[in-house]
């Protein structure tokens, strides 16, 4: 399957689950648990309140090397939303894009996750555990903080 095959298949429409494609094309489906939903809720609000001149896109379609990917949050400036709105998938990731850590990720799965964001465009990415606790990362390394937004907070309170 493509991503447009996704979007319009009928038995996927209200799945609670969230939906990605791996390499080949094949469903990768993961619940989603209320406090992951709040968190999302609030990043995405801290992120609309300290970053003007762009949006907020909450779980955004991203084409990636390794199928899509679905980004639990990103931020892209207006320049790049008039690149890729419209898209069924975002071509180029935005500039910021956000995952929440479920119990049932990886090291090795977030990682590689990181990566193909970075190789699709983003500036950063940003990891968030259950916990509430943030990791923020450019194509280079781990930061102290994040350097587009140095103002987030380390930490959600949930």
């Amino acid at each position: 399957m493509n991503w447009q095959e996704v979007c319009e298949h009928p038995s996927l429409k209200d799945l609670p689950f969230k939906i990605e494609l791996d390499e080949l094309g094949k469903i990768v489906m993961s619940p989603v648990k209320i406090n992951h939903s709040i968190l999302q809720g609030e990043i995405e609000f801290l992120l609309r309140s300290l970053l003007k001149g762009g949006k907020t896109l909450p779980e955004c379609a991203i084409k990636t090397g390794k199928g899509t990917k679905v980004a639990d949050v990103t931020w892209a400036s207006l320049d790049l939303l008039a690149k890729i709105k419209g898209q069924v998938e975002a071509s180029i990731a935005p500039e910021i894009c956000v995952e929440i850590i479920s119990a049932g990720n990886t090291r090795k799965e977030m990682a590689e996750k990181r990566q193909l964001y970075f190789a699709a465009g983003a500036k950063e990415v940003w990891m968030c555990n259950e916990n509430g606790e943030l990791s923020f990362f450019n194509t280079e390394r781990q930061l102290p903080r994040s350097l587009l937004v140095p103002d987030f907070p380390e930490k959600i309170e949930v």
